[in-house]
């Protein structure tokens, strides 16, 4: 199995893991040449920025060592995994279906081309007058760059002057990232409601719902970095079939075909939106959330699905699950974390899991990209389940030291607690 993988992604653990469980054999493609995660080292060396010599480096060692599937674990993967599968005649997504689902604009215009319900929306460009462009804008109206994930770089605004000034910060954003579209970026209303998130596997065009998920914490903005998910939903049963659907919808759209999908929707009167569905899975530690309804890890579903081997379900966990992707509580340096040991007591906590360490530079968002760790609970209700999280939460103090600019003077650190 060709596992293709930034040098950043959280999930190459995950994967190796799920590989060992299944006893599949995965090689690795990414750019860690000298990386000390042995997986990128002893891996297939590849440049994501060149997408055609990347492929023509695969299909090499392909000639040698045939694969019998080939997966993308995050955004900037997916298209190229689309395309090396199209050359070796293994089940993939259109590569065109992948860019529009990774593209905020064009998934806009191919769900409004469709049918499937949008919110009034339109193209910003930064190198434009924004006040010209602005009078077209309706508040409250939310602004997103064109590519980024994990809602980087996505603000909520209520009038002309935030407007200009979210404009300007993910101008300078983008300035900084390596993305395809720097100068425009997407403006649409403000769709209120319930958040939940959807996750799904995609065989031969039939999507199977594998979880829906509960986002308890309401997302008004003004930036939009997610806490919890809790799951089974307790959406009333015709909701839910609502979301499936529109889920279904926007995979026919697109054009998905093959393998996961993560969804985002919003719910009001007004029915289900999707705010999107990318050609992947869910980010982070998330996956493992799986084992409380499937019996496998999200990661292990994707490979079986890769190599054509389904996997027999075991009978769900009952209950509830949940997990706390921890947000970063200020922006400085951590110096360290306590109550790590008081929060993995909690009644019905399984893990707490910190990913960061002392000395790390912490950056909110919407500048943000990652995650300080992640929390995960198993109880009778997903009610206890989101309580418990809530109070290992509660339990975890991060102390961090400001970031200071050379003209400044040291201070004390401060404490941000959960």
């Amino acid at each position: 199995m060709l596992v293709i993988a930034p040098h950043s992604s959280y999930r190459t653990t995950a994967f190796l893991d799920a590989a060992d469980l299944l006893g599949v054999d995965v090689l690795f493609a990414s750019e860690g040449k000298y990386s000390v995660v042995s997986a990128y080292a002893d891996g297939l060396h590849i440049d994501l920025k060149d997408t055609e010599g990347a492929i023509q480096t695969i299909l090499r060692e392909a000639a040698r060592c045939p694969f019998s599937g080939v997966v993308g674990t995050d955004d900037a993967t997916t298209e190229l995994a689309a395309r090396v599968a199209r050359e070796l005649g293994l089940p993939h997504n259109p590569s065109a279906a992948v860019k529009i689902a990774r593209r905020k604009d064009l998934a806009r215009k191919r769900l409004a081309e469709k049918g499937v319900p949008v919110p009034h929306h339109h193209l910003i460009d930064l190198r434009q007058s924004l006040t010209a462009q602005a009078e077209a804008v309706r508040f409250p109206c939310v602004l997103k760059p064109l590519t980024l994930s994990a809602s980087r770089g996505v603000i909520r605004t209520n009038d002309i002057d935030q407007f200009l000034r979210a404009c300007s910060r993910i101008g300078q954003l983008l300035n900084t990232e390596e993305v395809e579209e720097r100068n425009r970026i997407l403006a649409e209303d403000f769709i209120s409601g319930s958040e939940v998130a959807v996750e799904g596997m995609l065989r031969g065009g039939e999507l199977d719902v594998l979880a829906i998920f509960d986002k308890p914490d309401p997302l008004e903005g003004p930036y939009f970095e997610e806490t919890y998910y809790v799951t089974p939903s307790q959406l009333d049963e015709a909701t839910q079939t609502e979301i499936r659907q529109r889920v279904n919808d926007a995979c026919d759209a697109y054009g998905l075909r093959e393998g996961p999908i993560h969804a985002e929707c919003r719910i009001n009167d007004d029915g289900v939106w999707i705010l999107e569905v990318a050609a992947r899975t869910i980010g982070g530690l998330c996956g493992r959330l799986f084992r409380f309804g499937t019996g496998y890890s999200l990661e292990e579903l994707v490979l079986a699905h890769a190599t054509v081997s389904p996997l027999l379900r075991p009978a769900a966990r009952p209950g509830g699950a949940g997990v706390l992707m921890i947000p970063t509580p200020a922006a400085g340096i951590l110096r360290r974390v306590e109550g790590v040991l008081a929060a993995q007591n909690v009644r019905f906590i399984e893990e707490v899991s910190i990913l960061v360490r002392e000395g790390y530079q912490l950056v909110p968002w919407p500048e943000g990209s990652g995650y300080l760790g992640f929390v995960f609970a198993h109880a009778p209700t997903p009610q206890q389940a989101e309580a418990a999280l809530r109070q290992a939460h509660a339990k975890l103090n991060f102390i961090v030291a400001p970031l200071w600019k050379l003209d400044q003077s040291p201070g004390d650190a401060v404490s941000a607690t959960g």
